[in-house]
């Protein structure tokens, strides 16, 4: 039998169900079993895996991470050992545990994303998040990520080769996130995650030369957080499809404003470098909270800001 405690942080987000409200952010939970070792993942809410490609990718050369003074910054590149790698050997490993698993996935072309969507269609994971926004990658995802048109066009092309949910990863580096959110929830998207990584650069002044290997990278952490509660706020006010909020979340507090900017659950992302247990805290945080409120569900703070 599920406590009522659990039942409290239950959500559903567009057909996955979820224990909890809180997923971690792709890119930064590994496959999930890396931290297996230092969190129970039946406590995580869904774990979405690290981005996923056709082919296995070694990603950028150089230098990948740096540090700022409110986060850092990564051009890792989708290092990764391909779809059929996942779907034969962590797939299964995965399977032993409760927690939903989401497969985020990028291509160069729009036939790359359909092939991935029919290839991990039957695989058991819960849902796809299409990552069309990565700042990070030479080639594809900016290309999709800025454009309304190809990034229906990628969302139609996935809609066409699986059943599952699919959940639509934006990119904050646009003139109008609104305009980007209603295209691809036109096209079909069932839930929208935002945001991915703001583009940025840092340069070493002893040698003049940029710090990260691929000159500029994905900016996250605690810098970005406001930034993405605003593109959360806007876009819940647009659409009509489940968010998933994400950027700069650290603690329960965090998560909190997200939920109440709009969004239905949210994404741990950096927090997971610093403490293995992020995502299973903020959980604990939120259910904290909603029971010093004398609220009952995660529902009842989904969109509830007061700007009045």
């Amino acid at each position: 039998m599920v406590s009522t405690q659990q039942n409290m942080l239950a959500v559903n987000i567009a057909g996955i169900q979820m224990k909890t409200p809180v997923m971690t952010a792709s890119g930064t939970f590994g496959f999930g079993l890396e931290y297996s070792d230092f969190v129970d993942l039946n406590q995580v809410g869904a774990i979405v895996v690290k981005g996923t490609t056709l082919l296995p990718k070694v990603g950028n050369s150089g230098r990948r991470i740096a540090e700022t003074p409110a986060g850092m910054m990564n051009c890792i590149g989708l290092e990764n050992p391909g779809v059929d790698e996942f779907i034969m050997t962590t797939m299964p490993k995965l399977k032993s545990y409760e927690s939903s698993v989401i497969v985020n996935i990028s291509g160069n072309t729009v036939e790359d994303y359909g092939e991935l969507a029919a290839k991990l269609d039957k695989s058991g994971i819960a849902g796809l998040e299409l990552n069309i926004s990565c700042p990070n990658v030479k080639q594809g995802g900016i290309a999709f990520g800025t454009c309304p048109d190809s990034a229906s066009e990628v969302v139609r092309e996935v809609k066409k080769k699986t059943s599952l949910p699919v959940i639509v990863k934006l990119s904050p580096n646009v003139t109008d996130i609104v305009l980007m959110a209603k295209a691809v929830e036109s096209a079909g998207a069932d839930a929208i995650s935002l945001i991915n990584t703001l583009l940025g650069m840092a340069i070493d002044i002893k040698t003049w030369r940029p710090v990260l290997g691929n000159t500029v990278g994905g900016l996250s952490g605690p810098a970005v957080k406001p930034v993405a509660v605003r593109m959360v706020y806007q876009v819940a006010k647009a659409v009509q499809v489940p968010i998933i909020g994400m950027g700069g979340i650290m603690t329960a507090e965090d998560a909190i404003e997200f939920l109440l900017a709009g969004a239905s659950a949210v994404a741990v992302g950096t927090a997971n470098f610093v403490n293995p247990y992020a995502a299973v805290e903020v959980a604990e945080g939120i259910k904290t909270y909603l029971t010093n409120r004398g609220l009952t569900q995660v529902s009842e703070l989904v969109g509830k800001v007061n700007c009045g």
